[in-house]
């Protein structure tokens, strides 16, 4: 009875502690190896006991599976030592501990074999287990695990500066050095050295005084929020014991009332289905219900954690100041807390300052240090965990701050929120924690939006005088341009009639030599008087454009329609254009329509705008290409279409084409000596007269420049 009363109780307070760890924080690599811990030992102890009482398997079966729990035992612990306090010195160890994990797997193989126990004697009626070879192999494996474990945390005492991290560490040690030294003497060397088995059954009682002392140094140094996972503990042990009591009664009871001295098995276990269905489908009422009752008996102070974001979240969508958003999210987190004082470290041009504080001791003292929290990586730190201790928190502590909430949005580092210790004297737990890092973005955030809201208060003085000084240069500079530009359109209205005149001249005297007015003249003086000739009409119209544009600026742009044959037009002004286009071994097709209506048009400025699409159609086409200028004679629309196989035009900067001074990049590498002007004044005229430009290009393989005009437009002008 003894004996069975102390497994349980062992396996019990194991399993309770493992799992107290474990809630606590499952992400931890420590606890989860606690956890695995404290789980071997409750198997280790459970084998134990069945090789003194053998059920199910023979005797040296059970042996040798504490052999194999043993071995899983002593890397569990090895591994956790290595963790354990900081899982941050693990690193240092991962080879080892890879090598430890595929020894370990081999021996626990080897230890269900003959290879380590292989057979048993007997003596006196108490059987022993007659050790093989290979024992020496699970002694290397066991005792070198402990021994590397315990030389780990030795070290770690050794170089550890932190005095409660070294006290920590001593509880350990001693916990460790008493349990492994029972363990071993009782269960090792008593059992194979002198035949003795009568201290086997006390092994599980032995592992306690490792458990005691680590649960002894968590508890007291507050490494483990302790409340809030025997919290959790004992809501889920008594979930789990009401549904074992509750199954038990279904399934015992009831059926063996219903059913006594019946043997019809199938109805038995449809019955059985029927009864554990409402048990599992009211399962997470059950859990509800322990949960809350659990909270009421830990928690007399607690909290709703979604009614806190509720408020904090109100106040900074309502607030935009920075002294309320702070006054009001410090009574928010005070009254929820209950933390003794809440103090925000806020950052302007580098430099730590606080807003709105009413502890000035305190403020004082974390003041000081600023500039070194500003080096805080994490967005929570906890002064007192003794897991990752550093000189930040140890200056923290120092100055009774117990949390340090970092506020930082993606752009930038806002402030700090500085927590003193909660006025009940308990550590901050899960709960607590959770709610801050949901918190921190949100207020990092409106604390920034404050911080400039106060920025742009302080400057709107010094901005507006800057706007206003701005605005007058403005203005000033405006008018200047305003003068110089209508400067620019006189001297441009003044130079082209001034150029017209000459230039008129020139082209007269010109056409009077090649039609022989000045004796004959031969093939090579025709061809040099032709480039001449054609140069000085392009001079014409280039001075018609600025004239043009000088009118658009004075509104005495006018168009003056009248009837017009746009087919014979076409062709005049192609026939100046074909030795410039030979010359360029270029091919220039015309099929003249023979019935052509009349229209009501610009005849000068349609000129320019037919010349302008084929003049640039010859430049901008390298030698050998084709171009085609196509007239027709729709059924509501009359078109003209001048397409090219050229250069084209990027598809970038075709929107730009048709505005004042713009040229193509392409263009201007093509034809330096371009003005822009052209394809304004182009579409300046075809809209004026009704009309639509028709555009199409693509980069390298050509473009189509024209117009389209409505007939019943034109035909309606004609008649007037």
């Amino acid at each position: 009875m003894l004996e069975i009363s102390v497994l349980i109780t062992a396996c019990i307070l194991n399993g309770l502690l493992g799992l107290v760890v474990y809630l606590k924080n499952p992400e931890s690599a420590t606890n989860k190896l606690f956890f695995a811990l404290t789980g071997s030992f409750v198997a280790w102890s459970l084998v134990n006991y069945a090789s003194l009482h053998p059920f199910l398997l023979p005797q040296l079966d059970w042996i040798r599976l504490v052999l194999f729990a043993a071995s899983l035992l002593c890397l569990l612990v090895f591994l956790t030592f290595t963790a354990f306090p900081d899982v941050k010195l693990a690193a240092r160890y991962h080879r080892r501990a890879l090598l430890a994990t595929y020894l370990t797997a081999v021996v626990m193989m080897l230890t269900l074999t003959p290879f380590i126990f292989k057979s048993l004697s007997y003596s006196h009626g108490q059987a022993s287990p007659v050790p093989a070879p290979g024992i020496g192999l699970f002694l290397l494996q066991s005792v070198g695990l402990l021994g590397a474990g315990i030389f780990i945390i030795i070290r770690k005492h050794h170089s550890s500066r932190d005095r409660k991290v070294k006290e920590q560490l001593r509880l350990v040690l001693l916990g460790v050095a008493g349990t492994f030294l029972l363990i071993v003497s009782a269960n090792l060397l008593l059992v194979v050295i002198f035949n003795v088995t009568a201290l086997v059954s006390f092994g599980p009682a032995f592992t306690l005084v490792f458990s005691a002392a680590f649960a002894y140094a968590i508890i007291r140094h507050k490494l483990f929020d302790i409340k809030a996972a025997i919290a959790r503990s004992v809501s889920y042990l008594l979930i789990v014991g009401t549904m074992t009591i509750v199954y038990g009664v279904a399934l015992f009871g009831v059926i063996d009332i219903l059913f006594q001295g019946s043997s019809n098995q199938n109805l038995r276990q449809i019955l059985s289905v029927l009864l554990i269905t409402p048990l599992v489908l009211s399962f997470q009422a059950i859990r509800r219900f322990f949960d809350r009752l659990t909270n009421r008996l830990f928690y007399r102070e607690s909290y709703d954690t979604q009614e806190v974001l509720d408020e904090v979240g109100k106040i900074v969508t309502a607030e935009i100041e920075l002294h309320r958003i702070l006054n009001d999210t410090r009574k928010v987190l005070t009254a929820s807390l209950k933390s003794s004082f809440i103090e925000f470290i806020l950052f302007k041009n580098g430099k730590p300052y606080f807003e709105a504080h009413t502890h000035k001791i305190i403020s004082q003292n974390i003041l000081a240090i600023g500039a070194d929290i500003a080096q805080q990586e994490k967005d929570l730190l906890v002064t007192d965990d003794f897991s990752n201790k550093g000189p930040l928190q140890n200056r923290l502590g120092e100055a009774g701050v117990s949390l340090s909430l970092r506020l930082k949005t993606r752009e930038q580092l806002v402030g700090y929120i500085i927590f003193g210790a909660k006025k009940g004297g308990d550590a901050y737990n899960a709960q607590d924690r959770k709610l801050l890092l949901i918190l921190s973005n949100e207020l990092a955030v409106a604390v920034q939006n404050a911080l400039r809201f106060e920025e742009i208060q302080n400057f709107n003085l010094t901005l507006q005088a800057k706007v206003d000084e701005a605005t007058r240069k403005l203005r000033t500079a405006n008018e200047k341009l305003r003068e110089m530009d209508e400067t620019k359109d006189d001297f441009i209205s003044m130079a082209s009639h001034q150029l017209r005149t000459p230039l008129t001249s020139v082209k007269g005297y010109i056409s009077m030599v090649l039609e022989g007015d000045a004796g004959k003249v031969n093939e090579k003086q025709r061809e040099m008087l032709g480039q001449a000739f054609f140069s000085s009409q392009r001079m014409v119209y280039l001075i018609a454009d600025l004239l043009n544009v000088s009118r658009l600026k004075t509104g005495k742009f006018i168009i003056e329609p009248a009837p017009v044959d746009l087919a014979e037009i076409v062709k005049e002004e192609l026939s100046q254009l074909e030795e410039t286009a030979a010359s360029r071994s270029l091919t220039l097709s015309y099929d003249k329509p023979k019935n052509f209506p009349q229209l009501m048009l610009d005849e000068t400025k349609t000129r320019q705008v037919i010349m302008n699409f084929v003049d640039n159609a010859i430049y901008y086409t390298p030698s050998g290409g084709h171009i085609a200028v196509h007239l027709l004679d729709n059924k509501t629309t009359v078109e003209l279409k001048v397409e090219d196989d050229g250069i084209g035009v990027p598809k970038s900067e075709q929107p730009h084409l048709f505005t004042k001074f713009y040229r193509a990049g392409n263009a201007r590498k093509a034809r330096p000596d371009g003005t822009g002007l052209g394809l304004f004044m182009a579409k300046k005229v075809v809209v004026a007269q009704g009309g639509s430009l028709i555009f199409d290009s693509q980069e390298g393989k050509g473009s189509t420049f024209g117009f389209t005009f409505s007939k019943s437009k034109l035909a309606a002008k004609q008649k007037t």
